[in-house]
């Protein structure tokens, strides 16, 4: 792939040093020895060294007085503030040279994040567990976010060079060697990719760049300004590295709703097209998936080959708020707004998509969130259970398993996974896994005790609750708790028998038609405990749902199950508790 317009241009005589630092007086780039940049125009400054290869080390010296790595970097072997490491993304040989990736409608996701999927906690290790994934059904193995993040341990989200994939995970050959197998299984792999803000420790572009940032305030901290041709570039450019230097298949951009200053057009509409013409020129399937709490359904577009503005799909949190109250009956916080008649609203997503589509929500203190689908189909739509953001946002790290009745998540997981939605589950919840995931970083001193606090705010409840049982996000045994407990070989997993069976199905009876999917009707009968839902699909047959919702045999007083049983059976006259069946029938 050719270089964006960030970081270093490797030539065959040598190397060009690009830096924009248009609040810097002078800078140079320290190799073995130091070269003063030229000023160029619009605060770049550019540095022609010969003799410099792959391998070798560097860092910028601003205004003779702060060294800092490059912002563009694409490794840095001694975290966050070392010197960066130059890469030449042409020498890796891929082995998968044939691979194109698959259609959207074939998605089925694991997400999971690198250091605590294995033991290990590195790319390499992540192979030898790729079979397993292959063996479930999985279809996309999504990773949280590897933008370079400061210490040894952190989720992701605090990235502060975001072209450097973190090295406590390994080199950037290792993650093309993990991309590269799991290509040649036929895996889709997707990036978490952060847009919204910087890490907190190891960015330095507020002092040699202040124009990337606006006076809007995310909760992370200064909002970037979008609405500047260089900052719009740096995240475009972003993507395009990911998708072109390591052939990711797909992008997950976390939080929009928090981007501040998107400019006009915003910068989703600049990263989609950009994509698009990747995608076009390599014929890939490339895929774009939005996490948004504004509910902007006018931003998606499952159908269209190639991305053109649009995003193909948004992790839909209405899906798995509403899942969470009726199988838990916690109604704190934002599960406030799906505490009266859940079901219901488990039905309108089942129908629509949203939940929320520009109705008033009590916990944004009144405010509409989100707006009408229109002719949205269900591809548009990533349904959940359980994601990182679920289980690690809690003062436990806890997962369904540990309050949750067992037959009431599989019923959901029979719901969710053969629903024409595309479904995502995190990693370990393919055999009922109870290994906590709480939230861990590795900040240092005054950071530290920040994060601390800020927790204990947010937790208060929590805390009074459990005291001392509440990890410590700073402790590393909090990390090593995280780290996900395999089950052993040949060990009887009634969960992950199920799940098989489930995809099984999804991937044999529905897959083929869904690249057409429309949603069509659902409703609610015995007291809101019999769900009745159809879906009609690509070829010219409607997809039926019914089931029982509720921890109480109901009476089945619809028609007979039309078409063919394909989970479950024929349901019988009293339904048990829990119970699912699927069918398939002509129109």
């Amino acid at each position: 792939m050719s270089a964006g317009r960030f970081g270093p241009l490797l030539r065959p005589d040598g190397v060009t040093f690009r830096l924009w630092a248009p609040g810097a007086r002078e800078v140079s780039v320290i190799t073995d020895t130091a070269h003063t940049m030229e000023k160029g125009s619009g605060g770049w400054f550019i540095a022609e060294v010969a003799a410099t290869r792959p391998g070798s080390r560097y860092h910028y010296r601003i205004d003779d007085e702060l060294d800092v790595p490059d912002p563009a970097s694409s490794y840095q072997p001694d975290d966050v503030s070392g010197p960066s490491e130059l890469v030449d993304h042409n020498q890796f040989r891929w082995k998968a040279i044939d691979w194109r990736g698959r259609p959207w409608h074939e998605t089925v996701i694991l997400e999971c994040h690198v250091g605590t999927f294995t033991p290990e906690g590195t790319y390499r290790a992540m192979i030898g567990k790729l079979d397993h994934l292959i063996s479930t059904g999985i279809t996309a193995l999504e990773l949280m976010p590897l933008a370079d993040f400061a210490g040894t341990r952190n989720w992701g989200y605090d990235g502060a060079l975001w072209y450097a994939p973190d090295h406590v995970y390994g080199t950037p050959d290792d993650l093309r060697e993990l991309i590269d197998q799991a290509h040649l299984r036929g895996l889709m792999v997707f990036l978490d990719v952060v847009y919204n803000h910087f890490g907190p420790e190891g960015n330095y572009l507020g002092r040699y760049a202040p124009q990337f940032f606006c006076d809007a305030q995310t909760p992370w901290g200064a909002a970037i300004d979008y609405r500047i041709p260089e900052v719009r570039a740096f995240a475009v450019d972003n993507a395009l590295h990911w998708l072109g230097n390591y052939r990711f298949d797909g992008l997950r951009l976390d939080a929009v709703h928090a981007l501040a200053e998107v400019g006009e057009p915003s910068i989703l509409n600049d990263i989609s097209h950009a994509v698009g013409v990747l995608a076009r020129q390599s014929g890939r399937h490339i895929h774009l998936v939005l996490e948004n709490d504004d509910n902007r359904a006018v931003l998606l577009d499952p159908s269209s080959d190639i991305p053109d503005g649009k995003y193909r799909a948004q992790w839909n949190d209405d899906y798995h708020h509403v899942w969470h109250v009726i199988l838990t009956q916690e109604t704190h916080g934002y599960y406030g707004d799906y505490a009266t008649q859940p079901r219901r609203l488990l039905v309108r997503t089942l129908r629509d998509g949203f939940a929320y589509q520009g109705e008033p929500s009590a916990y944004r203190g009144g405010r509409a969130r989100g707006e009408p689908i229109g002719a949205l189909p269900p591809a548009a739509f990533v349904n959940f259970l359980q994601n990182h953001d679920q289980i690690g946002n809690r003062a436990l790290g806890d997962r369904l398993e540990w309050t949750a009745d067992a037959r009431a998540i599989e019923a959901a997981l029979a719901i969710t996974l053969l629903a024409p939605m595309p479904p995502l589950m995190f990693m370990g919840e393919e055999w009922g896994a109870t290994t906590p995931f709480p939230f861990f970083c590795d900040f240092k001193r005054d950071l530290a005790d920040a994060v601390r606090a800020g927790r204990r705010r947010e937790y208060a409840a929590a805390y009074e609750a459990y005291g001392d049982d509440v990890p410590d996000p700073l402790a590393q045994s909090t990390f090593e708790s995280a780290a996900l407990a395999w089950p052993e070989e040949g060990q009887n997993l009634p969960r992950h028998a199920l799940v098989k069976e489930l995809l099984r199905i999804r991937r044999d009876e529905l897959t083929p038609h869904l690249g057409n999917a429309a949603f069509a009707s659902a409703e609610l009968r015995q007291n809101d405990r019999l769900l009745i839902a159809y879906w009609r699909l690509g070829n010219s047959a409607l997809l039926h749902l019914r089931a029982n919702i509720s921890d109480h045999n109901v009476t089945n007083d619809a028609a007979s199950l039309p078409g063919r049983p394909i989970w479950g059976g024929e349901p019988p006259a009293r339904l048990p508790a829990w119970s699912v069946f699927w069918s398939m029938g002509a129109i």
